[in-house]
């Protein structure tokens, strides 16, 4: 299964976990707290982990196209929950 991460280096790591959840759940499968979240898309998974100095993304899905929908929601939620800080959002294959 293909899967992408990214680590992003912010002090608002937990607020930014528990922002982009919350409005997910809204429409789809939701579940978090202040340090680990999870969404389930029609499209594909997201886990999420945050610390005092980073928020840690990862994604999955069946293939390549529906994986690029679950990367570009995610990181277009997360650049405009972050907009003040503008924090740079680099993927990479999953390990």
């Amino acid at each position: 299964m293909p899967g992408i991460q990214t680590t992003v280096t912010t002090a608002n790591a937990s607020r930014y976990l528990q922002q982009l959840c919350k409005h997910f759940a809204h429409k789809v499968e939701a579940r978090f707290d202040a340090t680990r979240g999870e969404v389930d898309f029609p499209f594909g998974d997201c886990r999420l982990w945050a610390d005092a100095e980073q928020l840690k993304i990862e994604c999955v899905s069946e293939t390549e196209e529906t994986l690029a929908r679950t990367k570009f929601v995610v990181h277009d939620h997360l650049e405009r929950f972050s907009w003040r800080e503008k924090p740079e959002i680099v993927w990479q294959p999953k390990d």
